[in-house]
């Protein structure tokens, strides 16, 4: 059974920082591309971050953002944990959402896709 659960969502104001992590079991984790989303009350979800499968001597690992939170986000992968996180700094109000953790992967078989529930993030003072 595969399992994306995420954490460290809250409340925090503008300015502040925060780490999301994304724990994932019931897949080779490094064959997935992982992603964050996140939608906010009323808006689409909308692409965060992502990060590519593999290991970084093989080209994996690397990175694309959200023209939005270039230089505030991060996003890393652990493949040995199975984990992926969202460093999160000076946070803006027009960030919260719930954010979600999303693994990828197209095979020959088709596409692999999967979601966690989210976790709530909160920008306000």
């Amino acid at each position: 059974q595969v399992q994306l659960v995420e954490s460290g969502g809250g409340l925090v104001q503008p300015g502040g920082s925060l780490r999301l992590s994304c724990a994932a079991s019931g897949i080779l984790f490094s064959m997935y591309d992982m992603a964050w989303f996140r939608q906010a009350p009323g808006k689409q979800r909308e692409l965060v971050a992502t990060v590519s499968s593999g290991a970084p001597i093989t080209g994996g690992g690397s990175t694309n953002y959200q023209d939005s939170v270039k230089g505030r986000f991060t996003i890393s992968r652990d493949n040995a944990k199975n984990m992926v996180y969202l460093q999160m700094n000076s946070l803006k109000p027009e960030d919260t959402a719930v954010y979600f953790c999303n693994a990828d992967r197209l095979w020959v078989g088709g596409r692999d896709d999967y979601w966690g529930q989210g976790t709530q993030v909160t920008v306000s003072s």
